[in-house]
């Protein structure tokens, strides 16, 4: 247990293995930690010089040899806040890389009328994806048909944070949904999140998928299957922003 949750934090197999006869040694020498682990002394070198700069283990004098010893365990929390921040600024350094070049990107995407309008989204990170195509809502307003209990267990944890991005978006979204448990609690802040929810016999009206429709497009998300369908066409979003008002005035 103790090797596999080292080898998940980053640690390498040799390190782990040095690192734990380490731990139990005590205040060795390069030659001793070999010795046990069954490693060249030159490997052992090089893997404890790797240990120190991960800052779990220490160099010192010892009557004029050279010794490891292995720093509190502890210190294991430290190396990974230090590899937490530094994901973090590379995310940030890449994110803004990309940004330089997203002017030069779009200056070379298609515009032919022959570029598909259809995109299709698969598993969690493609539901995700999709959702988030929806804060680009140029109308600022959404339709949808929604099951919030489907919705919070297909994306566990994601709709929190995406009700405060929409929110802070300004855009507005009327939503109807069957009368569950999950749906009633969510109406409640309505009012914060920037929607409205009306409610429909859950009994009769039942259902899984979701709808969005914004702008000139619409969303199909299927939380059973696991994926979802982005259809750009102002015709049909047309139909679908007609047929949903048409329903949502019956339900006041």
């Amino acid at each position: 247990m103790i090797e596999e949750v080292l080898k998940k934090i980053g640690l390498s197999e040799k390190e782990i293995k040095i690192y734990l006869v380490s731990l139990s040694l005590g205040v060795q020498p390069a030659s001793n930690i070999a010795r046990r682990t069954g490693i060249s002394r030159s490997s052992v070198y090089d893997i404890l010089k790797g240990l120190m700069k991960k800052g779990l283990v220490n160099k010192r004098d010892r009557a004029g040899v050279t010794v490891f010893e292995v720093l509190s365990p502890e210190n294991l929390l430290v190396f990974l806040e230090q590899e937490k921040e530094s994901f973090i600024k590379k995310t940030e350094t890449e994110k803004q890389l990309v940004e330089n070049i997203l002017p030069l990107l779009k200056s070379i995407e298609i515009k032919s009328e022959t570029k598909p309008k259809v995109k299709f989204f698969e598993g969690k990170v493609g539901l995700r994806q999709a959702y988030l195509q929806t804060l680009k809502c140029s109308e600022k307003k959404i339709r949808a048909y929604a099951n919030a209990e489907e919705m919070h267990k297909g994306l566990p944890n994601f709709f929190p944070k995406y009700y405060q991005h929409r929110t802070k978006a300004n855009i507005w979204i009327d939503t109807i949904c069957p009368d569950n448990e999950i749906s009633v609690q969510r109406k409640q802040f309505d009012a914060v999140e920037n929607r409205e929810i009306r409610l429909i016999d859950a009994q009769k009206f039942d259902f899984s998928p979701e709808i969005n429709v914004f702008d000139n497009k619409i969303l199909y998300a299927s939380w059973k299957e696991q994926m979802a369908i982005l259809i750009e066409s102002e015709e049909i979003a047309e139909f679908h922003k007609k047929m949903f008002d048409l329903l949502w005035g019956k339900l006041k």
